[in-house]
């Protein structure tokens, strides 16, 4: 057996938000929300970052629920990937 096969695969960071902006060739920019306990209140409050993914096929539309998983670097600030969708944006 070789070493490659031995090993375990790394366990892959997942995190899903909202899309925010599909105007990019093959990106998404996904807002992802958590909430956290302020460390003197107490209180529950929302953090959110914005992070961009890659879309290989542009199928992800503003307002849909993804998950993106991370990988290597493919562009200076890109280093997401979508992986799959959650829900589709509601039509009115």
């Amino acid at each position: 057996m070789t070493t490659a096969q031995t090993t375990k695969p790394k366990r892959q960071r997942t995190l899903s938000g909202k899309v925010v902006s599909n105007k990019m060739d093959k990106t998404i920019v996904v807002l992802v929300e958590r909430r956290v306990k302020h460390p003197v209140l107490g209180k529950i409050i929302m953090r959110s970052a914005k992070y961009k993914a890659h879309d290989e096929t542009n199928q992800y539309n503003e307002g849909d629920t993804v998950e993106i998983a991370e990988g290597r670097p493919i562009s200076r600030s890109k280093s997401w990937t979508a992986t799959r969708l959650i829900e589709a944006a509601r039509v009115i």
